[in-house]
């Protein structure tokens, strides 16, 4: 996989490449900005002036002095005690997210750390060096970066190319050894919004892939139940100008041509049920916050996060202590997507439901080969419908959370790494949840194959793709397997290439 190659800034579309096993590369500039930061922060060493995480302690303890020679403990110390994170481990590509995300905001040239760490960093996503990161614990940031920065300084635990070991093996692997932090570096490795940033980089990068996924299944299941196209014409939805909205009607128009299935459908209703014919509405609003969240997290990117922020010459150096490492902004966007998600993932249900059940659809009884003996996707659905439930009560917004630490100097949280968490694990459920409607819709095409109308040439792709590797089911064997089946080769594939 090409490099990734860091000039001025990362935008989402890199951190997922970088996720994917991309390497990431420092460009001469921003190896120039990290070194002229890093001068900066030993000019205002020397100057001895009162500066926030480089001559104070950190949190509530801000106004108390630390002496010069105290001042490499204290690094090492932040990254030690701010280490204190819980649960099980994140998975690989959510770390490298977040190490990503990490060197992004380093390579701003404001946050003062040596080239060497850095570099460390870019190292470990090159030598795919998995620090191991409780997934649980922090209320923005700070523990899941302090658990990446432990590995840097030779403590914590790590996976190199898949093999656990010590964070002091993981560096000898690399053929490394452990830095010595210096001056602020310990707060610039735990501080920023790198973690939530480089996590929703990952969530934008399924929820993409999602969404085409989305509109292909939902052609397929349009087709199965004989939808009426009226409702999808392009002047009638040109009345509700939502990009969105007109984009999921052009993708249904060009996935379902030349369908006879369709075409033998047409005029038998006067309009269908909301599941059907509302597709471009919620697919089309999923797509508008997609949007929205994408320049979010592009901003987010773009932006300094560290406190304090150095500035200025090595001979005029400048600090400021701010807020940059609180998101809401971040937080409200990934919100707003988990919400999207969720309503997308919900309408997916629905029109599982009206597959499997005998109540609303002319297909055999819960699309069971013997619906005597036979229970076919009837639970199935079931499971969907819990997902779905389950997707519900995730989607309450974690920005409104409240939360006090560090004994009141700290009296607001914003709770971006809890929405993207919250985010990543309705994804979860919503890939399931279309995987099952995958699943369902093309078992119904195979029990309607008896008719002479035949699929569009687009969604008869869509189900050999499926069909090559799943045969009919008969209650013949565990339906999950199925499902879960189902579900990877949904994840290993972008529909838009098929």
């Amino acid at each position: 996989m090409d490099d990734v190659v860091l000039e001025t800034r990362l935008d989402w579309r890199a951190v997922a490449r970088v996720v994917e096993g991309a390497p990431l590369v420092l460009s001469k500039n921003a190896i120039a900005r990290i070194e002229t930061a890093h001068r900066i922060v030993g000019a205002l060493v020397e100057s001895g002036v009162r500066a926030y995480g480089i001559t104070t302690g950190v949190g509530a303890l801000a106004d108390t002095v630390v002496d010069r020679p105290s001042q490499s403990r204290l690094s090492r110390n932040i990254v030690l005690s701010h280490a204190c994170g819980v649960g099980p481990l994140l998975d690989a590509k959510s770390v490298r997210a977040i190490m990503a995300a990490q060197v992004g905001n380093m390579a701003h040239g404001h946050s003062g750390i040596r080239r060497d760490v850095v570099a460390t960093l870019c190292t470990f996503l090159e030598k795919n060096c998995i620090p191991d990161v409780p997934s649980r614990g922090s209320a923005g940031y700070l523990t899941h970066n302090a658990h990446i920065a432990l590995v840097l300084i030779g403590e914590g635990r790590a996976q190199v190319d898949g093999v656990s070991m010590s964070g002091v093996k993981a560096l000898a692997a690399l053929g490394l050894a452990p830095l010595v932090l210096e001056a602020k570096e310990g707060l610039s490795l735990v501080n920023g919004t790198a973690c939530s940033t480089g996590l929703g980089a990952l969530a934008l990068s399924r929820a993409a892939a999602l969404l085409d996924w989305a509109d292909a299944i939902a052609a397929l299941t349009l087709e199965a139940l004989g939808a009426q196209m009226t409702a999808f014409d392009e002047m009638v939805l040109a009345l509700r100008p939502s990009p969105g909205l007109l984009a999921v009607g052009a993708t249904l128009r060009r996935l379902l041509a030349g369908s006879g299935l369709i075409e033998a459908a047409r005029g038998g209703r006067t309009q269908d049920a909301l599941s059907l014919r509302a597709v471009p509405h919620v697919h089309g609003a999923a797509r508008d916050v997609f949007d929205v969240t994408a320049a979010v997290v592009d901003r987010e990117l773009a932006s300094v996060t560290d406190n304090p922020a150095v500035a200025g010459t090595p001979d005029a150096p400048l600090v400021f202590s701010q807020a940059h490492a609180v998101a809401p902004a971040l937080s409200q966007a990934l919100d707003s997507l988990a919400v999207a998600m969720a309503q997308l993932s919900a309408i997916s249900e629905r029109r599982i439901d009206r597959l499997v059940n005998p109540l609303v659809s002319s297909l055999p009884p819960f699309l069971a080969t013997d619906h005597g003996a036979g229970s076919g996707f009837m639970i199935a659905q079931y499971t969907a419908a819990a997902l779905a439930a389950e997707n519900r009560r995730l989607a309450t917004p974690a920005s409104l959370d409240g939360g006090l630490t560090s004994g009141n100097q700290e009296d607001f949280l914003a709770h971006p790494t809890a929405a993207a968490n919250k985010l990543l694990a309705i994804l979860d459920n919503a890939e399931q949840i279309l995987a099952i409607e995958y699943a369902a819709v093309v078992q119904a095409h195979d029990l309607i194959a008896a008719t002479p109308h035949t699929r569009a040439p687009a969604t008869d792709r869509l189900h050999r793709h499926l069909r090559r590797i799943i045969p009919l089911y008969a209650d013949d064997r565990p339906l999950g397997q199925d499902l879960e089946i189902t579900r990877r080769l949904m994840t290993d594939v972008d529909v838009t290439e098929m």
